[in-house]
């Protein structure tokens, strides 16, 4: 009775320590996608953009102005004649290339109504004394991320992507208060 009631005891006590194999929390049979507030998407960012834009302009202006022989008491005034011939032209033309490659972890900040998320994510970089910043703003559908819990940024909606610099390149890069003053006014 005793041997037995020992191997009770020690079967008891040592199940209370032993951990299970089986992950009572595993789903096997479907993937683990993003659905609720505080899960996290990697979004893929590769996003390029183009613009190129051309203008012509060409203005012309003419005006003249007379006045006649005067009479009277104003007969001192002679013919006077103004004239003004005005013109200008000018043409312009701007291009611009920009490309942002990254991977950056979102968080889910916001379920919808109708299933899709709302996604937020800032990752900052830092170079000497530089510090890149990377931001993402938008909306994905949870169907869209795949197995690996990645989505490209093309995929999501309403995406806001923006890339800051702050340190010494930036501050280089930046027109001086003179030049803001005189582009402001001009």
């Amino acid at each position: 009775m005793r041997k037995i009631l020992c191997a009770i005891m020690m079967m008891i006590s040592t199940s209370a320590y032993a951990g299970s194999l089986w992950n009572d929390n595993t789903n096997w049979f479907a993937d683990a996608r993003p659905g609720k507030v505080g899960d996290i998407v990697t979004v893929l960012v590769d996003e390029r953009t183009d613009a190129s834009d051309e203008s012509d302009m060409s203005v012309t202006k003419n005006a003249n102005l007379s006045v006649n022989d005067g009479t009277g008491l104003l007969n001192f005034i002679r013919g006077l004649t103004l004239g003004a011939n005005n013109s200008s032209t000018g043409n312009g033309s701007i291009e611009r290339t920009h490309s942002a490659t990254a991977t950056l972890a979102c968080l889910v900040t916001e379920v919808l109504p109708n299933g899709n998320l709302v996604i937020e994510g800032t990752r900052d970089v830092r170079t000497s004394d530089e510090v890149l910043q990377l931001m993402l703003i938008g909306v994905v559908r949870p169907q869209d991320v795949n197995s690996d819990n990645q989505i490209s940024s093309r995929l999501v909606a309403n995406a806001e992507i923006s890339v800051k610099g702050r340190g010494i390149i930036s501050r280089t890069q930046k027109p001086g208060i003179i030049t803001q003053i005189l582009q402001t006014v001009f």
